[in-house]
């Protein structure tokens, strides 16, 4: 327990602190892990560090938004007399407080490597065989199981027992960084966060998707071999060309790397492409208004913009606009036919930098990529400081026109403007727009980062390789024919 967190509450250092004593068993322990996660036999894993086994639990069921049920008798057994040859009474009976405390608190707060794992019942005896191939069955604790029907985390052993409220827990042990949020952030979107810990309903994420994720609607435009030519745009700074191309390749695209020097220099033309995806991440190292920058660049370079406003106006283009490439092409908007009524996108309301996985729903639209998730809500990447929908060009106010593609909605599927399940404070909920005819559609989500369903920190069990994500890059494949 020496120099451990709970040592550290009650002012004392002193003790021996965790070390490992056999580097072997560290060994063995991470390859039976590596096997379980390759197996799919682990629904979650968390180390025991900073706060002992106590703290895990706990994160554990912060995440999760669930309760948990522990016996430790099994792990208290190991700092009792109880199986001493002249020990014969009962333990529930004859354990002092004193004594099953200070064991409850070698258990619960010690910091020694250890890790507790999730799994699913059925698989307990495959998940016993593979630490016992390891010799480690002896380090193995069957210790309890998460309750999604109660809110409680409780730990019992000999008829002793601590429950305390999830929300009240989560709520204690976020006091800290809610306080310093409030000074560093916008204090109303730091106590709006710390108001939600105890509303898991609004706060949960699902999947509410009106076609069938594992059908590739693009493969018989792929089988054509027909693969028509995408420009993935970037500039200096731009990171996320990579899984762009990544995606509308997987689509049956033939994706080139554009650079804005490429079209500076003359190398590239876009008159020669059917689609422009303009990507996020960064340019000019994510300066204040970057992607106006990035902008200007072609509004005030004749020949560029000449270029661009000749692609926008080809009734037989679609672009797309993600994050930095979103505000981009919304500061186009003056050469893109139908973008009456187009917000600016501003700093995000929480003054903050916002990476989360959010809820979005994709209202009925002209969008002509987005065309087959109409109706569709799921979770999506954000990663922005700059996502605010901003009207103040058209007084403050939503055109009554505006093509509003996406929007971000609570965990009841109501749009919301809730931080932080509005990362950014857009006005109704507005993640992304589209032009009047629907070729020409911005957002600020990151589909391509979740198009498969290995990428999503959350998915459906029915996710298996496509996520719903997908859906928008192959319907941007049907859409050219």
């Amino acid at each position: 327990m020496g120099g451990s967190a709970f040592g550290q509450v009650y002012n004392n250092m002193s003790g021996e602190a965790p070390d490992l004593d056999d580097t072997g068993r560290l060994k063995a322990f991470y390859s039976v892990i590596q096997q379980l996660v390759a197996e799919d036999k682990l629904l979650a894993y968390h180390d025991r560090s900073d706060g002992g086994l106590f703290a895990t639990l706990a994160e554990m069921a912060f995440a999760g938004r669930c309760g948990i049920s522990a016996d430790i008798d099994c792990l208290i057994d190991k700092f009792l007399p109880i199986h001493h040859p002249n020990f014969q009474g009962d333990p529930a009976e004859d354990l002092s407080d004193e004594l099953y405390n200070n064991a409850a608190i070698k258990i619960l707060f010690n910091e020694e490597l250890g890790a507790v794992i999730q799994i699913r019942q059925k698989d307990r005896d495959y998940v016993n065989a593979a630490f016992k191939a390891a010799n480690l069955i002896n380090a193995v604790s069957w210790i309890g199981s998460p309750d999604f029907d109660n809110e409680s985390i409780s730990f019992f052993g000999y008829g002793y027992f601590l429950e305390q409220n999830r929300a009240d827990l989560q709520r204690a042990w976020q006091e800290t960084s809610h306080a310093i949020q409030r000074l560093r952030d916008n204090p109303a979107c730091a106590d709006s966060e710390f108001a939600l810990i105890g509303d898991k309903d609004r706060s949960a994420l699902f999947a509410d998707v009106k076609f069938d994720v594992n059908e590739d609607i693009a493969a018989p435009f792929v089988n054509s071999g027909a693969k028509p030519k995408i420009a993935v745009l970037r500039e200096q700074g731009v990171n996320g060309q990579i899984e762009m191309a990544a995606a509308f390749t997987r689509a049956g695209f033939d994706a080139y790397d554009v650079h804005m020097s490429d079209l500076m220099a003359g190398r590239v033309r876009l008159a020669d492409f059917k689609m422009l995806a303009a990507c996020g991440g960064f340019s000019y190292g994510d300066v204040l208004g970057a992607g106006e920058g990035w902008a200007k660049s072609i509004l005030f370079h004749p020949a560029l913009r000449d270029q661009f406003a000749a692609f926008f106006a080809d009734p037989d283009t679609l672009t797309l606009g993600v994050c930095n490439g979103c505000q981009m092409v919304s500061n186009l908007a003056e050469i893109i036919p139908g973008t009456a009524g187009w917000p600016k996108f501003k700093r995000n309301l929480s003054e903050q930098f916002e990476a989360r996985l959010s809820m979005v729903h994709v209202p009925k639209s002209a969008s002509l990529i987005l065309n087959e998730m109409q109706g569709s809500s799921l979770p999506v990447v954000v990663s922005h400081g700059e996502g605010r929908a901003d009207f103040a060009l058209h007084g403050g106010k939503i055109s009554d026109g505006l093509g509003i593609a996406l929007q971000y909605v609570d965990g009841q599927n109501q749009v919301t403007q809730t931080y932080p399940l509005n990362p950014n404070g857009s006005p109704q909920g507005i993640a992304g727009v589209t032009n009047a005819d629907g070729r020409v559609t911005i957002m600020m989500p990151h589909p391509e980062r979740v198009y498969r369903a290995a990428q999503m920190s959350w998915k459906p069990e029915d996710w298996t390789e496509l996520s719903g994500w997908y859906r928008l890059f192959a319907g941007a494949r049907k859409a050219l024919g």
